[in-house]
């Protein structure tokens, strides 16, 4: 399923790299010696929950669906607008972050505001495109991994 979920993503344009940046943009002021490649195998990490993969699949597939005209209205205006309203993205992708307590609550809140590094990209409005799902799902993927980090850059100084 874990290697379903990272196809998946590569098909939106998101890989794992890139998630992995927005992990050492958050985590690099706390740890100064992080490198990109351990931020990639936290993100890999935390793909390999379950919840985090169902959460995931949910969201791509509403995301496809409403792109491809699949869903009953008004859900499919809703999310073809990306209503800022709707809130259940946001929702959803928060049950990943909650895996790994408040400073994965907190780095996703700072992601979903400042929108850097691939999270510009997707949340770019492109006609025939729907990402209503995935720019908060990548953001809860990125923060869920700097907070897996924050965690244990704490635990070896103690």
């Amino acid at each position: 399923m874990q290697q379903r979920i990272v196809r998946m993503l590569k098909d939106r344009g998101v890989d794992l790299d890139c998630i992995a940046g927005l992990v050492l943009e958050l985590q690099l002021p706390y740890n100064p010696q992080l490198t990109q490649e351990e931020c990639c195998r936290n993100v890999e990490k935390v793909l390999e929950k379950r919840e985090v993969q169902n959460a995931i699949l949910t969201g791509l597939v509403l995301d496809i669906y409403a792109e491809r005209g699949l869903l009953p209205e008004p859900l499919q205006s809703i999310l073809t607008r990306d209503d800022p309203l709707y809130g259940v993205d946001e929702v959803l992708a928060l049950s990943i972050t909650n895996i790994y307590g408040s400073i994965g609550f907190t780095n996703f809140g700072y992601l979903d505001k400042v929108k850097s590094g691939i999270l510009e990209n997707i949340n770019t409005k492109k006609e025939g495109v729907v990402n209503t799902f995935l720019d908060d799902l990548v953001a809860a993927i990125a923060a869920a991994a700097a907070a897996r980090l924050a965690h244990q850059y704490k635990q070896s100084e103690v």
